[in-house]
């Protein structure tokens, strides 16, 4: 076993430690909130992504429904 005599050598890198798991213990919460926000935005993405492909279909559906109309008007005048 050591004695008292080596306690105090000890004392500095015990020191240095303490700071170092200090600010990465900081570092952690920084990236928690970090996390926290891009968790976030991709819910708020996800959410904007679904009404797009929403809007999207319904547009492919209003274009579909102009194009069933369009051949038919082209076809009257040929056989007038």
């Amino acid at each position: 076993m050591q004695g008292m005599s080596n306690s105090t050598p000890l004392s500095e890198p015990v020191a240095q430690i303490t700071e170092r798991v200090e600010r990465l213990l900081v570092r952690f919460e920084e990236l928690q909130r970090t996390n926290a926000l891009l968790m976030q935005e991709v819910v708020t993405l996800k959410q904007e992504r679904d009404s797009l492909k929403t809007r999207l279909a319904s547009a492919r559906s209003r274009v579909d429904a102009l194009l069933e109309r369009v051949p038919q008007a082209q076809e009257q005048p040929a056989r007038d």
